[in-house]
């Protein structure tokens, strides 16, 4: 099986191209990389204009919609068999790449979740505490409408097979879409299991972007696609 890696991205000009590197270490002889610049104005946008990569493949947004919508416009795209989201900040490390697949090669896995949370990761950067208890709280209520045993709802590390990612349509543009995707295919019972994985969380002067409104969004999420039709 072959992998798509679909990374959104705005405004990551110190880190886009060491992902980008990081990736293709892991990437195998008929993966690919989509790359959807969603509007960057720091100077992302030349950098990646001058990449030439058979490999990658690079779509720009006209203007700042959000990782949601970023994830749309890669997903119309022609995907591998396993799709992996990546973010564009180094937060994640694509060397776990190989932890995050091996369930849909020994298991029956549909989707696999990388967790910052379940244990024996390789290491964890430590700080945050309360953007912990957030996430740990948020991935509570997710279970209680869902039913599922999750550690960690809301992680950048999702994996899923082609077919089962293309059967929901994603209607959230910014963060909304971690709750919204998790949701939509709890509904769908499809096969769910977690690895640990590394993190390397940022700051904000270092340039986080998720927030206290996006943990109020992600309740309206849970609760909203849970009895949408």
């Amino acid at each position: 099986m072959n992998k798509t890696i679909i990374i959104p991205c705005f405004n990551e000009k110190n880190t886009i191209l060491q992902v980008i590197k990081k990736v293709k270490e892991n990437l195998d002889n008929g993966d690919q990389i989509i790359i959807v610049d969603d509007c960057s104005n720091d100077g992302t946008k030349e950098l990646l204009q001058k990449i030439n990569d058979a490999e990658i493949n690079i779509k720009y947004h006209d203007k700042n919609y959000g990782k949601g919508k970023a994830l749309n416009t890669a997903l119309k795209e022609d995907l591998k068999d396993i799709v992996i989201i990546q973010d564009a900040d180094l937060e994640y490390d694509p060397n776990d790449y190989k932890f995050l697949i091996e369930p849909f090669f020994k298991t029956n896995a549909e989707i696999v979740y990388g967790s910052r949370f379940l244990g024996s990761n390789r290491y964890i950067r430590l700080h945050f505490f309360w953007h912990s208890v957030a996430n740990k709280l948020l991935t509570l209520f997710c279970n209680i409408i869902t039913n599922l045993n999750m550690t960690d709802m809301e992680t950048g590390y999702k994996a899923f097979k082609k077919d089962v990612i293309k059967s929901i349509v994603i209607e959230e543009k910014s963060f909304g879409v971690e709750p919204e995707i998790t949701v939509k295919l709890s509904k769908k019972n499809y096969i769910f299991y977690e690895v640990p994985i590394s993190y390397a969380g940022r700051s904000y002067l270092e340039g986080k972007k998720i927030g206290l409104k996006d943990a109020f969004r992600a309740i309206f999420c849970i609760v909203y696609y849970k009895f949408k039709n």
